[in-house]
């Protein structure tokens, strides 16, 4: 059941069709779907917080992974499925012909169009910012859930403050953003500066970039959360998908008090 299914049942309430008595029972064991091998999908989770349960694939076997994406489909939501190793995505692939594996940012899609392959847009509500080449896994993993929450998402990548004057031909359409997704690595400044730059909120998303990051990503973490420009929030490490989710939450919130641009 989906916000249209549960604002169907509330009209039928409404003109007498239904007693909530029997409304009430239309939700009996709706919250989750428990399933074989170990699996409780939350399948709620849309019509509950206006965004559906995710896939997390690390730890996952292939047949927990398959029972998700079944449970999905039976619940009629789309499917994404994150941090896929490319053994286990290119399986899914194999199981699922209908949906799509994107094996540089890991994501796996049923149901939605991600566009992971470009060219991306270089102006969107929300733009997806990398310090450098090496920060695109993470930035794409974002970009594509952006994509699959619904926003209009675009990615600009490679403009670290290594040479930071390559922003300028960016400006513009960073100042017009409505939030900007920046994915850095190593000193994780680029937030920073982008804050001190145009009036967008910055989430932040410290890279390990490849590996090569000091101390896994922390050394970056922690600038991130020492920012001295306002406006930085800042996500886990690596974690493109949360910085998405929260942007998706965040212009849903403003397109309800009527304050967003999109």
């Amino acid at each position: 059941m989906n916000a249209a299914d549960i604002l169907e049942l509330f009209g039928q309430i409404a003109h007498g069709a239904l007693s909530p008595e029997e409304a009430l029972e239309s939700f009996r064991g709706m919250p989750v779907a428990e399933l074989c091998a170990g699996v409780t999908l939350d399948i709620h989770r849309l019509a509950r917080t206006g965004q559906g349960e995710v896939i997390f694939g690390p730890g996952k076997t292939l047949a927990q992974l398959e029972t998700c994406v079944r449970g999905f489909l039976d619940a009629g939501q789309p499917v994404l499925a994150t941090r896929l190793s490319a053994d286990k995505g290119r399986a899914l692939a194999e199981l699922f012909p209908q949906g799509t594996f994107h094996e540089q940012s890991g994501l796996f899609v049923l149901g939605a169009d991600l566009g992971l392959d470009g060219p991306y847009p270089r102006r969107a509500s929300v733009l997806v910012v990398t310090a450098g080449s090496s920060d695109m896994g993470v930035a794409l993993e974002a970009y594509g859930t952006a994509r699959f929450f619904g926003l209009d998402c675009g990615l600009i990548s490679d403009v670290g403050v290594a040479g930071v004057h390559r922003l300028a031909p960016h400006l513009e359409a960073l100042a017009e953003a409505v939030a900007l997704i920046v994915v850095a690595g190593m000193d994780g400044a680029l937030p920073s500066v982008l804050a001190g730059l145009v009036p967008a909120p910055i989430i932040g998303v410290p890279s390990t970039s490849g590996g090569g990051n000091p101390m896994g990503g922390v050394a970056s973490l922690m600038a991130m959360l020492n920012s001295c420009s306002p406006g930085v929030s800042v996500m886990n490490i690596d974690n493109g998908f949360g910085a998405a989710a929260f942007a998706a939450k965040l212009i849903a919130s403003a397109r309800r008090e009527g304050t967003a641009r999109v």
